[in-house]
């Protein structure tokens, strides 16, 4: 695990960007400001899904960067009110959206998959299994991915997506 200290730190705008990356930059464009020649990985799927050795991942809607993921442990740290959000556990992670929506007026939505987002911010908070335990792994997303219930639904979840199966009494 890479201690917090360790972490780039990326600066976040909220609907405009994280770090060296804009949403709207082509593939060349985010190659080049990461300041590698390639992605580790390309990822077929509804999104164009680019995974970088930095522990950043990248998808594009339409040939463009519409959304931003960082990996718990290994990819670089942003902060929301001085608030890290990577690598925390889910549930204080939660609390503190909360609170902060409440005390800003934030508007929230909650994800098929139970991960929570603060859409006029383009932020989504998912889970990430590491060993036993699950962390916090921010989402940063353009505002079109809140606002439409087709992208809403369908935000990047990657990895196997937790079911929900209720099943009537007989």
């Amino acid at each position: 695990m890479t201690a917090n200290s360790e972490r780039k730190r990326w600066e976040w705008m909220p609907t405009v960007g994280v770090g060296p990356l804009r949403f709207g930059m082509s593939p060349t464009d985010v190659a080049v400001a990461l300041q590698v020649l390639a992605p580790q990985e390309q990822v077929g799927g509804p999104y164009g899904q680019e995974n970088f050795a930095n522990g950043v991942k990248v998808f594009y809607d339409e040939g463009r960067l519409a959304c931003v993921s960082f990996d718990a442990i290994v990819g670089p740290q942003a902060f929301l009110a001085g608030w890290a959000l990577a690598g925390r556990d889910p549930e204080q992670a939660h609390q503190f959206l909360l609170d902060h929506a409440s005390e800003h007026g934030n508007c929230l939505l909650y994800t098929p998959d139970d991960s929570l987002a603060l859409t006029d911010l383009g932020l989504l908070l998912r889970t990430q299994r590491v060993g036993d335990v699950l962390l916090s792994r921010p989402l940063f997303a353009i505002g079109e991915w809140f606002e439409s219930e087709y992208y809403r639904d369908r935000l990047p979840l990657e990895g196997v997506p937790v079911v929900h199966v209720w099943n009537e009494p007989s």
